[in-house]
């Protein structure tokens, strides 16, 4: 009997208020859809990385604070990362996008990780931030964000997702995405849909070896 191939696992570093972390896994999740259609298994896990780790939930328009980090420059270059992101279907909605803390976002997660929703959970998350306008640092917000994924969310974010974020930190991650692949390699930034489809069918290959 032939060996049955292995899921292939990726573990994707992020942070839900970055666009290349957006635009990398919009473009993984359509490789990994094909992937899926042509037979081929695919398992996501979701590592948390904060941008801003200082930041608090009550929300600031995130053009006035990305002007006064990068200078007025910080607008010319939202504009032309929004124009590119069209091109992958995406509607970056920078002029409305708040910038918040991403703590409760990364709880949320994990929670629905467990719970066998964790895609559903970041693409929702991203979308909320960049196309919505809203604020995933504000409580009540996660709270409705969980109801609509249908994500039981009992306990909020505590030490164990602190832990995670300290532990990937000491991994040396200093910025995202990172895409991390089983029997494959570890890749930083965007990338392209057919660069990821190529990396799943070589790891799904190697892994019935």
């Amino acid at each position: 009997m032939p060996a049955q191939p292995q899921p292939v696992r990726i573990e994707m570093v992020l942070d839900v208020i970055c666009a290349a972390s957006y635009i990398g896994y919009t473009r993984l999740a359509k490789a990994v859809a094909k992937h899926r259609a042509s037979g081929g298994d695919v398992e996501f896990a979701f590592s948390p990385f904060q941008l801003a780790p200082e930041a608090t939930g009550e929300g600031e328009p995130l053009l006035d604070a990305l002007r006064e980090v990068f200078g007025e420059e910080a607008a010319a270059h939202t504009t032309q990362v929004a124009a590119d992101a069209v091109r992958d279907g995406l509607e970056l909605n920078y002029d409305r996008a708040i910038a918040t803390s991403t703590f409760g976002a990364h709880h949320l997660i994990a929670v629905a990780s467990g719970q066998g929703k964790g895609e559903e959970a970041v693409e929702r998350l991203f979308r909320a931030h960049f196309t919505d306008g809203l604020n995933i640092g504000d409580p009540a917000v996660l709270a409705a964000l969980a109801e609509e994924l249908g994500v039981i969310v009992r306990e909020p974010a505590g030490e164990a997702l602190q832990a995670e974020l300290d532990r990937v930190r000491r991994l040396g991650v200093r910025g995202v995405p990172v895409f991390a692949f089983s029997a494959g390699p570890t890749v930083t930034g965007t990338q392209s849909e057919d660069f990821f489809r190529q990396i799943l069918v070589k790891s799904s290959n190697s892994s019935v070896n």
